[in-house]
């Protein structure tokens, strides 16, 4: 079993930067896609970016189109999400998680391991 387990988040002012990672135990991390999620207070978990096992596909949700990034290396077992350009309303608690389907997905449905997420905050 994987555990997936959150950092890098903290409190930034808009326009700054964060890189999130997601370290990975366990030896079946190249065996997942991997997505980040967000939830802000009292909103729904939304889908922001995702990656396929070997990397070399890539999905993002609108909103972070061209300002997040996201990346996995397999050696070190990690998943990264870089953000610039953050804004207010990127503010919520950000979730790793792993899917086993075939394809990368923006569906939260499809993943069924969750790290316990971690807090970015995004001042004006």
């Amino acid at each position: 079993q994987v555990q997936l387990v959150e950092s890098g988040g903290g409190l930034v002012q808009a326009g700054g930067s964060l890189r999130l990672s997601c370290a990975a135990s366990g030896r079946t991390f190249s065996g997942y896609n991997m997505g980040w999620f967000r939830q802000a207070p009292g909103k729904d978990r939304d889908f922001v970016a995702a990656i396929s096992r070997s990397g070399g596909s890539t999905r993002y949700a609108d909103f972070v189109k061209g300002r997040f990034t996201i990346s996995r290396d397999i050696a070190k077992n990690t998943v990264y999400l870089q953000m610039n350009s953050l804004k207010p309303e990127d503010t919520a608690v950000y979730y790793c998680a792993g899917s086993g389907s075939n394809y990368i997905t923006s569906g939260s449905y499809a993943y069924d391991i969750w790290g316990q997420g971690t807090q970015v905050t995004v001042s004006s």
